[in-house]
C-alpha cells in the first residue's frame, strides 16, 4: 500500500510504517489541484490540516481505503462522502488531550492571578501588588460543554482542586467520577468557569453569542481551546466589556484560517494588500482580563509523538 503524506509529522509515524511495508512519499509543497491530480496513485493520504478533503478531491481518489489526520477532529475532510465511499477515517484525539487539559487549566489559573499582567507590570518597572489580587479556584463551579476525550482530560486535571464540575454533552450518561452530567439551563445557572471541548459543527458554530451569553445566572470565565468558529468575537467582546464575562482564554479565533496555521481569513485591503484586521479583533487584543494563544493547546513535545503513534496503531490494527 502506497500512502502519501502531506503534512510533516513526528519522524515515526513514517519510520514505523515503512517497518511494516508500507511504502510512504512526502509531499509538504504541493497545491491541492496537484495533490488531486496524483491522488488516485495512493492507498492512504496522512494530513493534519493544509487543505480540506472535500468531494472533488474524494471524488479523484480512485484507490484510497483511508485518511488518516494526526490531529483531534475530522472537519476538514467531507466525511460523510468519504465513508460512503467506503474510505476508513482516523483521527488522534488521545494523542493530545492530555496537553489540553493542562493548557485549559493553565489558562484559568493564568487569568485568576493576572499573571500576564502583572509581569508586563514588573517588566516596565511597576510593583503594584493590590491591582493585581487574584482570586482562587476553589469552591468554583467549572462547567464543561462535550465531554469528550478533551472534556475528560480537562476534568481530571481539576481533581487537585475543592470544585464542583459539571459537564453538558449531546450524549446521555458520559458522566464519570470527574464530572457530573448536567442539562444546560443546570450548567447555566450554576457555572463560575465555562470551558469548551466540542468539536465544530453545526450545533456548535457561533455557539456562544449574546443569547447564549445572557444566559448565564452568574458573571463567568470562558476559556476556549476547541474551536474558535464556536465565539462570536464580537459578542465575546460586548459580554467582556459589560462584566458578564470576567475573562477568557483563547487558544482558538474566529478569524483563523481553516488550517489552523494562520490568524486571518485571506481578506486584504485592495489598496495597501495588508491583510484587515476585524474590529472585534482589534478591541479583543487591547483587553488585559483576554489571554490569547496561537492555537497550541494540544501542541506539546509529547503530544507530537503521541499524536502520530496513535495514527500509526489504528493504521495498524486496521490493515495489519
Amino acid at each position: 500500500m502506497k500512502i502519501l503524506h502531506i503534512d510533516a509529522n513526528h519522524p515515526l509515524l513514517i519510520k514505523q510504517l515503512s517497518d511494516i511495508g508500507f511504502e510512504n512519499e512526502e509531499d509538504y509543497t504541493s497545491t491541492k489541484s496537484e495533490v488531486e491530480a496524483k491522488i488516485n496513485q495512493y492507498h492512504g493520504i496522512v494530513i493534519r490540516s493544509r487543505f480540506k478533503i472535500d468531494q472533488a478531491f474524494l471524488d479523484q481518489a480512485k484507490n484510497l481505503k483511508f485518511i488518516g489526520r494526526v490531529g483531534a477532529g475530522l472537519e476538514s475532510i467531507d466525511t460523510e462522502y468519504a465513508e460512503k465511499k467506503g474510505i476508513k477515517l482516523f483521527s488522534a484525539p488521545e494523542g493530545n488531550r492530555n496537553a489540553v487539559g493542562e493548557h485549559a487549566l493553565g489558562m484559568i489559573l493564568s487569568l485568576f492571578n493576572k499573571l500576564n499582567t502583572a509581569d508586563h507590570q514588573v517588566r516596565s518597572g511597576q510593583w503594584n501588588r493590590e491591582e493585581n489580587r487574584g482570586i482562587e479556584l476553589d469552591l468554583k463551579t467549572v462547567g464543561i460543554i462535550g465531554y469528550g476525550n478533551m472534556g475528560k482530560a480537562f476534568a481530571r486535571k481539576l481533581r487537585g482542586f475543592d470544585v464542583e464540575v459539571i459537564c453538558h454533552d449531546l450524549k446521555p450518561d458520559i458522566e464519570n467520577s470527574d464530572a457530573t452530567q448536567v442539562t444546560l439551563d443546570e450548567l447555566f445557572q450554576k457555572t463560575d468557569v465555562l470551558s469548551l471541548h466540542t468539536p465544530w459543527t453545526h450545533l456548535t458554530d457561533k455557539m456562544v453569542n449574546t443569547e447564549f451569553i445572557n444566559k448565564f445566572k452568574k458573571s463567568f470565565w470562558l476559556i476556549n481551546t476547541a474551536r474558535g468558529n464556536s465565539v462570536v468575537t464580537k459578542d465575546l467582546v460586548e459580554g467582556l466589556k459589560s462584566g458578564k464575562i470576567l475573562g477568557a482564554g483563547l487558544d482558538v479565533l474566529e478569524y483563523e484560517k481553516s488550517s489552523f496555521e494562520n490568524l486571518f481569513a485571506a481578506k486584504k485591503d485592495i489598496t495597501s494588500g495588508a491583510v484587515q484586521m476585524p474590529e472585534p479583533l482589534k478591541k479583543l487584543l487591547k483587553m488585559d482580563n483576554v489571554i490569547l494563544s496561537p492555537h497550541i493547546a494540544g501542541w506539546t513535545l509529547e503530544s507530537k509523538e503521541k499524536l502520530a503513534q496513535t495514527i500509526v496503531n489504528k493504521i495498524k490494527a486496521e490493515f495489519c
